[in-house]
C-alpha cells in the first residue's frame, strides 16, 4: 500500500474516526483505525469501531498501490495532528519487514523527517454492521441538526437509566420525532415534513445512544452543507447514518422508552409570553447565587404588573432579584425550578419569543419556541421550602 494526501485531509478525518475507537479496547485490533486505499478510485477510507460506535470517512488521495492496514488510532492521530500542513506519504513495508521479523511497519514521510509505525493486517478488524432490505429515510443535515440540538441535552448522564441515556427517535409518515428525558425534563422535536421522505407508512421507533448522536452532531457541524442528504436506516438493534464520505453506526438502546407524550398537559391555567434572551440573561446573572447553595430560582409571576421576577436566597451568602416584563394572561402564582435545567432549555429553544404555559407550581411547566422549530420542553418545578 502506497498513498500521498494532505495533513489536513488525514487529520480531519482521523480526528472523526478515532472518536469511535474504545479507551479499553476488548480485543488489540479495536485499538487501531482501518485504512482502506483504492487505486481505482483513488479513495481513502478510515474505519474505528467499538463494537457499538462505528465511524467511517474518506477522502481523495493518490492512491499509487491499493491495500488495507490496521493502523494504532491514538498513535497515528497524535503523530498526524502534530505535523506541519502539506503533503504526506503513507507506505506499507510489510513485505521486507516480514523478512527481517519486524511485523508490518508503516512510514509516514511528511515534508521533512520521517516516521515508523508498528501496524496489524486488515483483516482481523470487524466488519461494520449493514441494514439489508430496508428503505432509508431521506433527510436534510439541517432537519438532523435541528432535532439532536432540540434533544440531546436533556438526555440523562446516568448509566444505570440505560434507555434514558439516549434519544428516542420516533418515524411516522413524512415525520421522524426525536425525544430525550431525564427524569426531569422533556425535550420533543417534531421535524419537518417537506424536509424528510420517510418512504414507509409504519411506525417504527428506536433509541440511540447519546454518545453516538453527539458524534453525529460534530461530523455533520463539520459540513458547509446543511441541506445535504443523509440516508437514516432504523432496525430494533442497529441504526445506520450515512451521507457523501461518511458513515455513523450504533446499536440501539433496549428497554421500554416511556410514553412521553402522555407528560405534557393539554389544557393550561396560566399562559405568559416572553423575550428568550432577557429571560435567559436573567437567568445567567440569578444563577451566580443560585448556584452557590442549591441551584433553586423563584420565579414570581404578577399578572397585574405583567411581569415576572427572578429571585435566589442563598443563605450565609446573599441574595439576587431581577424583574422582566411578560405577556401574562392567569392568575399569580410563585414557582421554582432546578436553574441549570432552565437555562439548558432556554438555550435550545430557537426562537427569540416564547411561550411559557402552566397551571400550579407542582405541576409539569412547558416552554415552545413561537415561530420555526416544532420544539416543545417540559420542566419540572421543585417544591419551595416556605
Amino acid at each position: 500500500m502506497k498513498i500521498v494526501c494532505t495533513q489536513s485531509d488525514l487529520n480531519t478525518n482521523l480526528s472523526f474516526t478515532s472518536r469511535a475507537v474504545p479507551s479499553r479496547p476488548t480485543h488489540p485490533v479495536l485499538a487501531n483505525v482501518l485504512l482502506v486505499a483504492d487505486a481505482d478510485s483513488n479513495q481513502v477510507s478510515l474505519t474505528a469501531f467499538d463494537l457499538s460506535l462505528g465511524i467511517r470517512t474518506s477522502f481523495n488521495a493518490e492512491v499509487l498501490q491499493s491495500g488495507i492496514i490496521a493502523l494504532p488510532a491514538k498513535l497515528l492521530n497524535d503523530i498526524t495532528s502534530r505535523l506541519p500542513e502539506g503533503e504526506i506519504t503513507l507506505e506499507d513495508e510489510s513485505t521486507a519487514a516480514n523478512e527481517t521479523g519486524e511485523g508490518i511497519v508503516v512510514t509516514l514521510t511528511p515534508a521533512s523527517g520521517q516516521y515508523k509505525v508498528r501496524a496489524m493486517g486488515g483483516e482481523e478488524f470487524p466488519e461494520l454492521p449493514v441494514i439489508a432490505d430496508n428503505q432509508p429515510i431521506k433527510l436534510t443535515a439541517a432537519t438532523l441538526i435541528e432535532g439532536l440540538r432540540g434533544t440531546l441535552f436533556a438526555t440523562s448522564g446516568d448509566e444505570t437509566k440505560q434507555v434514558l441515556t439516549g434519544v428516542h427517535l420516533k418515524l411516522l409518515p413524512d415525520t421522524l420525532e426525536f425525544a430525550a428525558t431525564d427524569g426531569h425534563r422533556l425535550a420533543v422535536v417534531e421535524t419537518d415534513n417537506h424536509n424528510i421522505e420517510t418512504g414507509t407508512e409504519e411506525q417504527l421507533e428506536v433509541t440511540v445512544p447519546a454518545r453516538a448522536l453527539r458524534e453525529l452532531e460534530r461530523m455533520l457541524a463539520h459540513s458547509a452543507d446543511t441541506e445535504e442528504a443523509i440516508s437514516l436506516y432504523l432496525d430494533q438493534g442497529q441504526v445506520v447514518f450515512e451521507w457523501k464520505n461518511q458513515r455513523l453506526t450504533s446499536r440501539t438502546l433496549d428497554g421500554q422508552y416511556p410514553a412521553y407524550r402522555q407528560l405534557i398537559p393539554r389544557q393550561f391555567q396560566r399562559e405568559l409570553t416572553l423575550d428568550r434572551k432577557q429571560f435567559l440573561s436573567t437567568m445567567e446573572r440569578i444563577a451566580v447565587l443560585a448556584d452557590q447553595k442549591n441551584n433553586i430560582v423563584k420565579v414570581s409571576i404578577d399578572s397585574e404588573a405583567q411581569e415576572i421576577t427572578l429571585s435566589v436566597e442563598a443563605q450565609d451568602i446573599g441574595s439576587a432579584v431581577e424583574s422582566m416584563p411578560a405577556q401574562i394572561s392567569g392568575e399569580n402564582i410563585d414557582i421554582a425550578f432546578n436553574v441549570k435545567y432552565l437555562m439548558e432549555g432556554l438555550k435550545a429553544l430557537p426562537a427569540s419569543e416564547i411561550l411559557m404555559q402552566l397551571n400550579s407550581n407542582l405541576t409539569p411547566v412547558i416552554f415552545t419556541p413561537l415561530g420555526g422549530v416544532k420544539m416543545t420542553y417540559l420542566a419540572m418545578p421543585v417544591q419551595l421550602r416556605s
